[in-house]
């Protein structure tokens, strides 16, 4: 049976680090085939690419080289790891996919949300996920956590006004892919938002137990 395939999508300082976390310690408590990863990352040469993206030192790169390092990075992904584990039927659940493209380079950038969608169209060769969660955060309060947690990367040190294009597109992206991106509000604790993401993949996938406390995954 094929697995299922999750991102997770948020601004910088959303907490979308706690939630992957308790997402899978919950899935892996009802035995479900967990798969994580991360973009860019998640394959020796996809992480050699983000080093280069997001090395604070790099002030020079262009936005299309930017948006297009993003793009050959999750190519390799896709084809290296995502795609051979839903086949086997893994649940793949992604810090980040193309919607981060289409959001920072897309909308942020200014290069256009269509173009960024095309130029992806070649890397993911039409693997959305199933299904996306936004955790929705106003920019100042996000880049409060953020600078409070560690130093930042070249992305992280945009400046404010990129990082509300960067909330307002994601909240462009929810009401166009409604069908797909489930939305919470990162501003509420930490288990109110666990909650809601969990009755969501109840909702859309059925995981969770059933009247006689059997773990299942339908």
């Amino acid at each position: 049976m094929r697995g299922r395939f999750i991102s997770i999508e948020g601004g910088d300082g959303s907490g979308k680090t706690t939630q992957i976390q308790l997402l899978i310690k919950k899935l892996e408590e009802e035995g479900i085939d967990i798969l994580f990863t991360r973009e860019p990352g998640g394959t020796v040469i996809s992480e050699k690419i983000r080093s280069l993206i997001l090395d604070p030192a790099h002030i020079e790169m262009k936005d299309m080289t930017e948006a297009l390092l993003y793009a050959s990075a999750r190519a390799q992904l896709v084809g290296e790891v995502i795609k051979p584990a839903i086949e086997e039927g893994k649940t793949v659940i992604c810090d980040r996919f193309v919607d981060s493209s289409v959001v920072y380079q897309g909308h942020a950038r200014e290069l256009g949300i269509e173009t960024i969608e095309d130029i992806n169209s070649y890397a993911i060769r039409g693997l959305y996920p199933d299904l996306t969660i936004l955790l929705d955060i106003d920019p100042d309060e996000g880049l409060h956590r953020k600078k409070s947690q560690k130093e930042l990367d070249r992305m992280e040190m945009q400046a404010l006004d990129f990082h509300k294009k960067v909330s307002e597109g994601y909240r462009l992206l929810a009401i166009r892919h409604a069908d797909r991106i489930f939305s919470v509000d990162a501003t509420q604790d930490i288990e109110t938002i666990h909650r809601s993401i969990m009755a969501e993949m109840k909702r859309r996938f059925g995981y969770g137990e059933n009247e006689n406390g059997a773990r299942h995954h339908s």
